[in-house]
């Protein structure tokens, strides 16, 4: 296999940074290993190795490199060859059976096998092979799989175990000297019944090049330093407030208690805390200092490698708000700083600065973000479980940071509040550490915003010389009038074979280009092979998302390769485009180390670059809210700081590239996704905006997206998409947004699983500010002018939403 030299010097990138998305959860000494050896190697995961998700996640990578490849590679010797291949035989027959029972129940729903199918997880079968293979050590690697149109179960094979992977894991515990247990998964498995396991590795799925990373850190090449972004915990410590799976209704009624919120505010113990994760090494932390400079406040440490490896830690920094008219959780993140390597031994000086405004609380009934007057206590440590308290800030007075209009509308239920003294943590800590230092901050220093709403766009006079059915193309995507090419997997792009899809095409002879759009968020999926003829770009053999062709009945099949234009007619060359598998987005947010995650941009800007890709349709950064949700291993963490952060590094990454731009989505509150284009995800105003907007606000702030993906759910009883106060409001008049709003790629054949909720209006959502209705469709544009015609949807509206689209167009053909 030959790869290119931007390839290789991609895959060589991806390789250097695994190792800091991966968290040791357990250890006893035993690893690294002193060299390779012969080696017992079991799972599901061992030589079906898992890079990524399922749905868009998905990334037509060159190759993919399995553990025991690499392992092979590094020169180890795999003792159990003969179990491996009788794990495989047993699951091809489970497969076969779950991709009929899939046609089975999209028989009785009278739906498509294909949405039926898309996302869906085989569990993980019973088998019955014996363990009996001998070696210097033993590795289990435990696999599991999600993604997009699905979501998970509480049962054995998804985030239980099996009753076979928990006698197997436990009967090589017992068995060698050294064991250790690897999860390949993109989210948490509840681990209770094989917590007696010493050493267990959370390696998660990192590309393509997931087989090298474990290979590098079995053998000391590479040290874990990841840190968790999701809390870990047994399935059954999962509140029933957290209500999920609703075809038609999701109430969000924990507020902002979500993750470790909720966690420490209750006091609950879970199996591994939000931010935790060990080394090879260890590391002491010291706070030397606290200064209050205006609003900022910046927390000085001394870091020192205790031990005897190479190593990087993960300093955080935690706020306990005072007690006063809201209630608080008992903890929140405020900031973080990671380390370079240290050494052993080696000591190191750093510090973490937050601003006070940014950690300010949403009181719904005055509209406005609020810092209550009392003691701030400021606490630090490597995860939220284990910190200590360092530093008290003392504000007087409330101060209100910003004024804002009241969005989004009213929940029918009281959000959840914990029957605790959740606010007063600064008294008791001021009594048990007299000896801490009280910083007093003056009101007048804390940092105010008074958004303007409702600001007019001013139309140039491009658009303003343009037809009434040239500004709804415009609005809509680019798409076949015959109703052929484009697809629900994304696959209508004519620029870029295999792209999601683009902007109309309609107005090039005005000057007007258009854009094309190609999915992630684990890099750029296009296809490997194309070739170009006068109609544009066409993709090489099937470009189904992997699996979904399993479910399709073998006429479909036949029909669809009569029908492709999978190959030359007229003798054009074959080109290629191979792109790079980067780690998932959980993964990356595990690495806490931002400079890392705009390497990782960089590396998807330049193959976008080469391609010809302008947008790419990603990064995802819903919060993790319940870990049933299928698409999260796209999805950052369940705290709105590290989600904010990590995209607006990945933005930065890609951003630098020329004619390159991002697409952050889902906006907003898009949890769930049984049912997605029909679900109403019911949310407190507050809930909104402290957990599920502000990753979005500080993304656009720090490195303005040029584009937003609205959600497909509706939003207390009115799709996001057709939401003004979210697309105009929030997005543009608060934060600050100057790129373009498009929808996630609507298409009309997704059926409704409930029967409550109303399908969304291309023309509603032109008119509340969404400029780019996806994938686009005939029916699209007669809605919009049927709208037109009777006044539903104004010109004026219209205009404004191609001067924005243009002015992105500009920026990325330019």
């Amino acid at each position: 296999m030959m790869l290119t030299e931007l390839e290789r010097i991609n895959a060589g990138k991806v390789r250097g940074l695994q190792a800091e998305c991966t968290v040791l959860l357990k250890k006893n000494g035993d690893f690294p290993l002193d060299g390779p050896c012969r080696l017992a190697l079991y799972g599901n995961g061992a030589r079906n190795t898992l890079r990524g998700g399922t749905g868009s996640g998905e990334v037509y990578s060159h190759f993919t490199v399995s553990i025991e490849k690499a392992l092979e590679k590094a020169g180890f010797t795999i003792t159990t060859k003969n179990w491996l291949d009788e794990y495989d035989k047993d699951a091809k027959k489970s497969r076969k059976a779950f991709v009929e029972g899939i046609k089975q129940r999209a028989k009785e729903k009278h739906v498509s096998p294909i949405f039926e199918g898309m996302g869906a997880v085989m569990p993980e079968p019973e088998y019955d092979i014996p363990i009996e293979c001998d070696g210097d050590a033993a590795v289990y690697v435990l696999s599991r799989i999600c993604g997009e149109g699905n979501d998970r179960v509480a049962e054995k094979g998804d985030i239980l175990l099996t009753d076979t992977e928990i006698s197997t894991i436990l009967g090589l515990y017992r068995k060698f000297d050294k064991f250790i247990l690897v999860l390949n998964v993109g989210g948490p498995v509840d681990l209770t019944p094989v917590l007696d396991v010493e050493n267990i590795l959370l390696l998660s799925q990192l590309g393509a090049l997931t087989g090298y990373a474990f290979s590098d850190i079995l053998l000391g090449k590479k040290t874990p330093s990841g840190k968790l972004a999701t809390t870990w915990t047994a399935w059954d410590a999962y509140p029933e407030i957290f209500d999920f799976g609703d075809a038609e209704d999701t109430r969000y009624k924990e507020g902002i208690y979500v993750g470790y919120r909720y966690f420490n505010t209750v006091g609950a113990k879970t199996l591994f805390p939000f931010g935790y994760g060990l080394s090879y090494t260890d590391f002491e932390i010291g706070a030397t200092g606290t200064e209050l400079n205006g609003e900022n406040v910046t927390v000085s440490f001394i870091v020192e490698n205790t031990g005897d490896f190479g190593g990087k830690e993960v300093v955080q920094l935690y706020i306990s708000k005072p007690k006063g008219k809201l209630d608080q959780p008992k903890e929140e993140l405020a900031g973080w700083v990671k380390t370079e390597k240290l050494d052993a031994k080696q000591i190191t000086k750093t510090s973490v600065t937050f601003a006070m405004s940014d950690i300010a609380s949403y009181d719904t009934e005055s509209g406005s973000y609020i810092l209550e007057k009392g003691d701030y206590v400021i606490s630090y440590g490597n995860n939220s479980a284990d910190i200590t308290p360092c530093a008290i800030v003392r504000l007087s007075d409330d101060a209100v940071v910003k004024q804002v209009k009241n969005i989004g509308g009213t929940p029918d239920f009281e959000d959840y509040k914990p029957q605790v003294n959740t606010g007063e943590a600064g008294i008791e800590y001021e009594k048990t550490n007299a000896s801490m230092p009280i910083l007093v901050l003056d009101c007048n220093a804390v940092k105010k915003e008074n958004p303007v709403y409702d600001t007019e766009t001013e139309v140039t006079d491009e658009v303003k010389a343009l037809s009434d059915e040239e500004l709804i193309y415009l609005n809509i995507g680019a798409f076949f009038e015959n109703g052929v090419g484009g697809s629900m997997i994304g696959n209508a792009g004519r620029l870029v074979a295999g792209a999601a899809g683009e902007t109309t095409d309609k107005l090039r002879c005005k000057g007007i280009p258009s854009l094309s759009m190609a999915d992630g968020p684990a890099g750029v999926r296009i296809s490997q092979k194309y070739w170009v003829d006068e109609d544009g770009a066409h993709s090489v053999g099937n470009t189904m998302l992997e699996g979904l062709a399993d479910f399709l009945p073998k006429p479909a099949v036949i029909m669809g390769k009569l029908l492709s234009k999978d190959k030359p007619r007229h003798g054009e060359k074959i080109e290629t485009h191979y792109a790079t598998a980067i780690p998932i987005g959980t993964a990356l947010a595990q690495s806490w180390n931002l400079k890392l995650v705009e390497r990782c941009g960089d590396i998807v800007g330049s193959e976008m670059e080469e391609f010809g890709v302008h947008l790419w349709l990603a990064p995802a950064m819903n919060i993790h809210r319940n870990i049933r949700c299928g698409r999260n291993f796209e999805y950052y963490s369940e705290d709105p700081l590290v989600s904010g952060k990590m995209a607006a590094a990945i933005t930065k990454g890609v951003q630098k590239h020329k004619n390159c731009g991002v697409t952050i989505k889902h906006y907003c509150v898009n949890n769930q996704e049984y049912n997605r284009c029909f679900n109403n995800s019911i949310v407190s105003e507050r809930a909104m905006r402290e957990i599920y907007l502000k990753g979005y606000g500080i993304c656009v702030k720090e490195a303005q997206p040029a584009t937003v993906m609205s959600s497909y759910n509706l939003l207390n009883g009115i799709h996001t998409n057709e939401r003004r106060d979210l697309l105009e409001n929030v997005l543009r008049d608060e934060f600050g947004f100057k790129g373009s709003v498009m929808t996630d790629w609507l298409i009309a054949s997704v059926p409704n699983l409930g029967t409550k909720h109303p399908k969304y209006s291309p023309s509603r959502i032109a008119a509340a500010g969404g400029e780019i209705v996806m994938p686009g469709s005939r029916e699209d544009f007669e809605d919009m002018k049927t709208a037109l015609n009777n006044g539903s949807l104004t010109r004026k509206q219209l205009e404004i939403n191609a001067t924005r689209l243009i002015r992105v167009i500009r920026l990325l053909t330019t």
